[in-house]
């Protein structure tokens, strides 16, 4: 989890404008995620931190882990379908039962 956090801390500091040209900046607060399955897709996504310890959000970062290990270069990268990801997000929000997800 270590690793993690000082990988997420280097993608953040890499995310900032001063460092990217042509691409918007990742709020303060956030975290730039890749998610997609292999060889479809990939959707970019700017994730609250504090989301990062949510247990069905860790079970991402575990098999994201096992999948791409943790000197993946770039953003985090997430193997998961883009729509199972945004009701992820929304059921995390606490927003009740957005439409089309299930919990």
């Amino acid at each position: 989890m270590k690793r993690l956090l000082r990988r997420l801390s280097s993608t953040v500091a890499a995310a900032r404008p001063s460092r990217r040209k042509g691409k918007k900046a990742v709020p303060e607060g956030h975290v730039p995620v890749c998610v997609g399955e292999e060889g479809g897709p990939v959707e970019r996504f700017a994730v609250r931190a504090e989301l990062l310890g949510e247990p069905p959000f860790a079970a991402l970062l575990r098999r994201a882990a096992q999948e791409y290990g943790y000197a993946h270069p770039g953003a985090l990268r997430i193997p998961c379908p883009v729509a199972d990801f945004r009701c992820l997000l929304l059921r995390l929000s606490h927003d009740p039962s957005p439409a089309g997800c299930y919990a």
